[in-house]
């Protein structure tokens, strides 16, 4: 989920007439620390995560207090990200917007910001979920703000591969959230976002490759070039569509589902494999958008299947 961000929406933090950078209120600079479109697609998954564990409907306190406190434990470890990321945000045209990059938000501020948001997650999960999932949040998102970006972003040009267990956690802290347990169904839904991370960024990575040569990151296509990285990304999509059948496999889901994710694999696979025959940067930013699209529906469909059928 590291790619999932606000400025690949177009959002524009210049002023269209005098290029000059737009000042945002102090509200929205400690906002966009928190990286809120990423969140909220970890708190989609977490609440998917959540409805899939039960076959009636979930505890409406537990739901609640689920959403905010991994929402506030998750903003809290993009605010540390930002912060460990600062002097290589800055030199990214994508990022280098961020009132961490700037230096409109200082590092004491991100710091106690941080702490403010995790303490009150903390508390907020241990009250209306249980420890485990409060305990669990809390490794998935010190894994990421810290052995990811800090360790691993900078070390390998699989960083994203080895990392993406962090941002693949979330369908099983809403199913602990409930259960309080992590069963083989949970971890399914892990593998997926897990197998369908690396095809997603890469697709990001191809096109921003400059702002990565810039940065001095070891990102695959900037390490191994652009056809080693097409090659990883089809690879990467057909292990991803095998492993949204083991749901089905496994008995945890029906027909409709299924098919559901062949038609939608089959669709990702299409785009990769154009990327693959005849690469573009256009191309390549919608390969991205869809492979957002794509987890968004295939998630929806398993509620669906789970619910409705």
């Amino acid at each position: 989920m590291e790619a999932f961000h606000s400025k690949e929406d177009g959002i524009n933090m210049t002023d269209s007439k005098t290029s000059a950078p737009v000042v945002m209120p102090r509200w929205r600079q400690y906002w966009v620390l928190t990286k809120p479109r990423v969140t909220q697609l970890a708190v989609f998954c977490a609440v998917i995560g959540m409805f899939l564990a039960t076959p009636g409907m979930v505890p409406y306190p537990v739901l609640f207090g689920g959403i905010v406190g991994i929402w506030l434990l998750a903003g809290a470890a993009f605010a540390v990200n930002c912060l460990i990321e600062q002097a290589v945000d800055a030199k990214m045209k994508r990022t280098s917007w961020r009132p961490s990059a700037t230096g409109e938000v200082t590092p004491f501020h991100i710091i106690i910001f941080s702490i403010i948001l995790g303490s009150l997650g903390m508390v907020i999960l241990w009250t209306f979920c249980n420890p485990l999932t409060m305990w669990l949040t809390l490794a998935t998102f010190v894994g990421y703000a810290v052995i990811y970006t800090w360790l691993l972003k900078p070390a390998t040009p699989q960083n994203i591969v080895i990392g993406g267990l962090s941002g693949a956690m979330p369908p099983a802290l809403g199913w602990a959230a409930v259960t309080n347990t992590l069963s083989a169904e949970a971890w399914l839904l892990v593998l997926i976002i897990f197998v369908w991370t690396p095809p997603h960024f890469w697709a990001l990575a191809l096109y921003r490759r400059d702002d990565y040569v810039q940065s001095g990151l070891p990102m695959l296509p900037v390490t191994h070039g652009e056809r080693f990285t097409l090659l990883n990304i089809v690879l990467y999509t057909l292990i991803l569509i095998a492993a949204t059948m083991l749901p089905y496999i496994y008995g945890m889901s029906g027909m409709v589902y299924l098919i559901s994710a062949i038609i939608l694999g089959l669709l990702f696979l299409a785009y990769v494999v154009a990327l693959f025959i005849s690469y573009s940067d256009a191309l390549a930013k919608k390969t991205f958008r869809f492979s957002i699209t794509y987890l968004s529906l295939l998630f929806a469909a398993l509620l669906i299947d789970h619910y409705f059928l």
